[in-house]
């Protein structure tokens, strides 16, 4: 059963859903940055904060952190927005919640690696039939609300990977020097 004509979005247009959704966050931004910044609840939204690939000022910006197996991701939900292209250039972001804050060095893993991966952090949890229908083919909430409240959408692998090519998902490492402390402390 293939998707009916009438809900393909034309290529190189945005889906009607994605021209809401980035307006609406937007909007709410600075509300959701002064919770997280509080310490409030807020999810598994954490502040994100990297240099500007052009101004070199520090940017701040709320994203969902995803974690599994003591390993901690970021997806971009909404895509390869600014603060995505600037994580690119650096290499490395502070991350921050209440007053806890850390700095990792990041990286990028390639779609075919991060589709399976979400895809098996996800596959326990019920597929939502009405949220799929709701968001269309390429809308999805962060891997990290999903997981923090035990749904999914997506079904198949080719799902998981095309939906990781849309909304990258970083790695975030803590850097090599503070890894080589913490070995020479505990000697």
């Amino acid at each position: 059963m293939g998707i009916s004509q009438s809900t393909v979005t034309p290529p190189g247009r945005p889906d009607p859903r994605e021209r809401v959704a980035g307006p609406l966050f937007r909007l709410i931004g600075p509300l959701v940055r002064r919770v997280i910044r509080r310490g409030l609840m807020a999810g598994p939204n954490v502040l994100l904060t990297v240099r500007g690939r052009s101004s070199g000022r520090a940017r701040t910006t709320p994203v969902a952190m995803l974690e599994i197996g003591g390993v901690r991701y970021l997806q971009a939900s909404f895509g390869i927005t600014n603060w995505v292209r600037n994580l690119r250039a650096a290499g490395e972001a502070s991350v921050s919640r209440g007053s806890w804050s850390e700095t990792f060095d990041v990286v990028e893993l390639p779609a075919e690696t991060a589709g399976p991966m979400l895809r098996d952090a996800l596959a326990p949890f019920h597929r939502s039939h009405v949220l799929r229908t709701l968001l269309g083919p390429t809308v999805r909430p962060p891997a990290a609300i999903q997981y923090r409240y035990h749904f999914r959408i997506d079904d198949t692998p080719d799902e998981y990977v095309a939906e990781a090519r849309r909304h990258p998902l970083f790695e975030l490492r803590r850097p090599m020097s503070s890894n080589a402390e913490e070995a020479s402390a505990h000697h």
